[in-house]
């Protein structure tokens, strides 16, 4: 079974002149003792696509003997000088739980052997005044040699402090000028990979060329705009994949989210990619939203109702309604958890990922991608808003019943595009865009309410339906129901107020000057 340590450190090397050995840190405020500890001897081979997909996303993954974590160690990029180290026991081969975890970079793409780093490591535990840890300091000397693609040996130093568990990450910053007093410098390679990955380079000076290759000059085009989002949103899928796969709190929301952004751009800006090419990859987000969706409808209902049901004076709470709603949740929840990992390892996911990089390696751009962008993105931004206007406006002419919640419905979803597609506008329109985007976003959560209230109106009709074969009272979930259709009539009177403060036309204006 995996575990998972957070890791907080920064890195150090020395000055031209600095030393090689760690320099005494005792007169550190808050440091009572400092522990000098058996030197180490650290074997670690790095694992990597050979066209090294991990480490591009700033991702290590290595089978490590010596220490005290000998296994294989997956470490995860969260802030800068932050990581998440998922840990497993040795084993002769990459663990499948491992692999699992980073397929939506590798995809089909085999795992090999990349670089061997033997460190020779010196540790001293900087501990308070009750024998606590508050960091640890290490200096290690490096031996990295490349096993693939005729790669050099390389030899450095670096130091690294590591905070404790419990230790405030400020911490840091009191260490930090005794670090430079001695002579180190913060390091410029985020890890011991990046830096061997540089200096056991076959061709360094070809590499060294493509960097210093001069950009385009000039303003970005639309094209350049709208592809910067679309490449943005991508890349949220691929890592939002590996949250999601992890359980991470929120991740399969904001994975869906990324894939309605990318889908919504597609369409939003169709006049600068094409949509012959985009509309198929658009059909296939549409589908892993869909998949998502499954465990995020599941989340969202059952904090809904588990707070509508804890408004309930307790005397009017009959049978086991609390009960109920927890094994209905818990059963959806492990189907929805099951289907949507097994969504993540199929084919189809994975060719979609593969789609969206042959777009973006060569995207079907159109004869206005090469317009400025303000025109073109405020054109577009404003066609969806006509879209939405519409469907506002035959919703609030519909007559209340099921016709109405369905058209409402689809004004929420044009809400939810036109909002996306000003966020998509602000590096191009500015405070206008970023502006009108939160005018949208107010219509669409007033609509969301009222869809979430549908919906939790057609969850607590089966849940009645269970009590009542069971034999339970199924009173509570009918004074549930009816204030859940109580609540969606406010939000429907409240609507055209709503609408017409964000709909004003001077806010459509701003988004062409």
């Amino acid at each position: 079974m995996a575990d998972t340590v957070r890791e907080v450190e920064r890195k150090y090397e020395a000055d031209s002149e600095g030393p090689a050995r760690l320099p005494d840190l005792s007169q550190v405020a808050g440091v009572a003792t400092v522990a000098d500890q058996e030197p180490a001897e650290l074997d670690a081979v790095y694992y990597d696509t050979a066209d090294r997909r991990l480490a591009a996303a700033g991702i290590t993954l290595r089978r490590r003997t010596g220490g005290t974590d000998a296994g294989w160690h997956l470490k995860l990029p969260v802030a800068p000088g932050t990581r998440d180290e998922i840990r497993a026991p040795l084993s002769p081969d990459v663990p499948r739980a491992l692999a699992a975890l980073v397929r939506s970079r590798t995809r089909h793409a085999r795992l090999i052997p990349l670089v061997r780093i033997v460190s020779r490591r010196e540790v001293r535990l900087l501990l308070d005044e009750h024998g606590g840890v508050l960091a640890e300091a290490s200096a290690d000397e490096v031996t990295a040699d490349r096993l693939a693609d005729g790669g050099r040996t390389a030899h450095w130093t670096e130091f690294e402090l590591e905070l404790g568990k419990d230790t405030d990450p400020g911490f840091l910053d009191t260490v930090e000028p005794h670090l430079r007093a001695a002579g180190l410098r913060p390091s410029k390679a985020p890890s011991k990979l990046s830096r061997a990955l540089a200096r056991t380079d076959p061709e360094p000076a070809t590499r060294e060329k493509r960097k210093r290759r001069p950009a385009k000059g000039g303003k970005p085009t639309a094209g350049e705009h709208v592809l910067a989002y679309v490449r943005a949103q991508a890349e949220a899928v691929v890592t939002g994949d590996l949250d999601v796969r992890r359980d991470v709190e929120d991740s399969v929301h904001q994975m869906r989210v990324a894939t309605r952004r990318l889908r919504s751009a597609f369409r939003t800006f169709g006049k600068v990619l094409d949509r012959d090419v985009t509309d198929p990859i658009g059909a296939e987000l549409k589908w892993l939203a869909g998949e998502l969706g499954v465990d995020r409808d599941r989340e969202v209902l059952s904090a809904r109702l588990r707070e509508r049901v804890d408004e309930v004076p307790d005397t009017l709470v009959l049978g086991p309604v609390r009960a109920r709603l927890r094994r209905w949740a818990a059963a959806r929840h492990a189907g929805a958890r099951k289907r949507l990992v097994s969504v993540l390892d199929s084919e189809r996911y994975l060719a979609l990922l593969d789609t969206l990089d042959a777009l973006l390696a060569d995207p079907p751009l159109l004869p206005a991608a090469a317009d400025a962008p303000r025109g073109t993105i405020a054109k577009a931004v404003l066609r969806d808003y006509r879209r939405l206007a519409r469907r506002v406006e035959h919703a609030l002419a519909t007559e209340a019943g099921p016709g109405r919640d369905t058209a409402l419905h689809e004004a929420r979803k044009a809400a939810k595009r036109v909002r996306y597609a000003a966020e998509a506008a602000k590096p191009a329109l500015g405070k206008p865009a970023k502006r009108f985007a939160r005018r949208m976003k107010s219509v669409q959560s007033l609509l969301g309410e009222h869809q979430d209230s549908v919906m939790a109106r057609e969850a607590l009709r089966a849940l009645a339906i269970q009590a009542h074969a069971a034999g339970e009272s199924t009173y509570t979930l009918g004074l549930l129901h009816g204030r859940e259709e109580a609540l969606a009539a406010a939000y429907e009177r409240e609507l055209p107020d709503v609408w017409r403060k964000a709909s004003a036309k001077r806010h459509r204006a701003a988004l062409r000057t």
